[in-house]
C-alpha cells in the first residue's frame, strides 16, 4: 500500500509561490523552497517534478488565480466605468494589505522576459485574457457615454493594464496609500 503525502500540495504550492514571487526563479535555492514549504526534497520531486516544474506549476497557479480575481471584480460593478474603478482600487487595496507586495507574473515577465518559451507562454495568456477584458469593459464605458469618445479602446485597455503593474511596482518600491490611490484616480480621469 503507498504511503499517504505528509503534507497539503496546495499549501506547499502557495508557499512555493510566496517565495517564487519574493525572490524569483534564480534567486530562490531549492534547500529554501524545501524548508518554506515543509517537505522533503524526495517529496517535491515525486509530487512536482524537479524546481523548474514547480516554478511553471506555481506561475500557472498564480497567473491563473490572479485573474479570476482581476476579471471578477472587474465585472462585479454594475456599469463597465465603475467596474474598471472596483478593478483599479482593487489592485491598491491588494498593495496596501500587503506589507511586502510580490507578484509572481511580474516577477517572471522581469526575470525571464521573452526568453523562455513556457514562461511566455503562460504570462502572455493572462496578459491576453485581462486585456480583451479590459477591452471589453472601456468599450461597454464608451457606449454608456463615461469614456471619452476619442479614446482608442485597445490604448486605453493596455494603459490601464500598465497601470494596474505600475500600482503593484510602486507599491513594492514603498509608494504610500495616497500616491497608490492617486495613480488609480489618474488612470480614470484618463479615459474621461
Amino acid at each position: 500500500m503507498a504511503r499517504p503525502k505528509e503534507f497539503e500540495r496546495d499549501t506547499a504550492l502557495q508557499e512555493a509561490i510566496r517565495v517564487f514571487s519574493d525572490h524569483g526563479y534564480e534567486g530562490t535555492s531549492t534547500d529554501a523552497l524545501l524548508r518554506i514549504m515543509g517537505i522533503s526534497r524526495q517529496s517535491m520531486y515525486d509530487t512536482f517534478g524537479d524546481k523548474w516544474r514547480l516554478y511553471l506549476e506555481s506561475l500557472q497557479r498564480y497567473t491563473a488565480d490572479s485573474i479570476s480575481d482581476q476579471l471578477r471584480v472587474l465585472n462585479s460593478a454594475p456599469s463597465a466605468m465603475k467596474g474598471l474603478e472596483a478593478h483599479l482600487n482593487h489592485a491598491v487595496d491588494r498593495a496596501i494589505a500587503d506589507p511586502s507586495p510580490a507578484c509572481l507574473g511580474l516577477s517572471a515577465i522581469c526575470e525571464f522576459g521573452r526568453a523562455d518559451p513556457e514562461v511566455k507562454m503562460l504570462t502572455d495568456t493572462a496578459g491576453r485574457t485581462l486585456l480583451s477584458a479590459l477591452e471589453r469593459r472601456i468599450s461597454e464605458a464608451k457606449t454608456d457615454g463615461d469614456v471619452a469618445k476619442d479614446v482608442d479602446v485597445i490604448e486605453a485597455a493596455s494603459f490601464v493594464q500598465a497601470t494596474l503593474a505600475g500600482i503593484k511596482i510602486a507599491a513594492r518600491a514603498g509608494a504610500s496609500p495616497e500616491t497608490l490611490r492617486g495613480i488609480a484616480r489618474m488612470a480614470l480621469r484618463s479615459l474621461r
